[in-house]
């Protein structure tokens, strides 16, 4: 029997968009988004029309030189087990001695999520001189749109990876191109339970500031970030 529930937006958000501010809605739609284990997605996911407004927030990304250096694969419920077996033949081939319940477990992760999605980057698509870092980055900007896309819309969501996706089992079933690697999944749906809102990091934990040559000691500019 599978499991439904009914995506309701986050109250923050909502208060926020009451609020019709839009930077305070901004940062609660941020301060939201949190990765919901994909065993905990479950049905309904997006619908046609959300799909699409989930898809066209990662055609909003910042894109040097307009090379579109990455792509997307939905894999449809039909093609789950095509994937389950590219799952379960990876995990054979880096462990020979792996049991038949761990097998089977690594297979059941591609029946996870209503909505899966494979996340593709190509190093050689376009300008040689776009360094692959930041078609990654590119990449990575695309699928926090989405992801905040699909929190706005009341979904959960995450990004998961493995040693899997480096297979050439993958890559055959996706059909990646020489220049192409497989970056990780994505999977979006209702989530079915959610835990308590994790601590997020300060400025003053990842902000510095370059000193500035022939300054006298004194009071670093950036310590006015530090209390944000």
């Amino acid at each position: 029997m599978s499991l439904r529930a009914v995506p309701v937006p986050l109250p923050p958000l909502a208060s926020a968009l009451a609020d019709n501010d839009a930077a305070t809605f901004a940062a609660a739609l941020m301060q939201s988004r949190q990765t919901i284990l994909p065993k905990r997605l479950v049905a309904p996911g997006p619908d046609a029309k959300q799909l699409g407004m989930i898809l066209n927030a990662a055609a909003t990304a910042p894109d040097h030189g307009q090379l579109l250096p990455w792509r997307f694969v939905l894999v449809p419920d039909a093609a789950r087990d095509r994937l389950a077996e590219v799952f379960g033949a990876a995990l054979i081939a880096r462990d020979a001695q792996a049991t038949p319940e761990q097998v089977a477990q690594a297979r059941e992760k591609a029946h996870r999520a209503p909505l899966l999605m494979l996340v593709v980057v190509d190093g050689r698509r376009g300008d040689a001189a776009v360094d692959l870092s930041e078609r990654i980055v590119s990449a990575g900007c695309a699928v926090q749109n989405m992801l905040l896309m699909a929190t706005a819309l009341g979904y959960g969501s995450a990004l998961t990876s493995g040693k899997a996706l480096k297979s050439s089992g993958l890559r055959a079933l996706f059909g990646l191109a020489d220049g192409e690697q497989a970056l990780c999944f994505v999977s979006i749906g209702t989530a079915q339970s959610r835990k308590p809102a994790r601590l997020r990091p300060v400025p003053g934990n990842f902000v510095t500031c370059l000193a500035v040559e022939g300054a006298a000691p004194g009071r670093d500019p950036a310590d006015s970030l530090y209390s944000l």
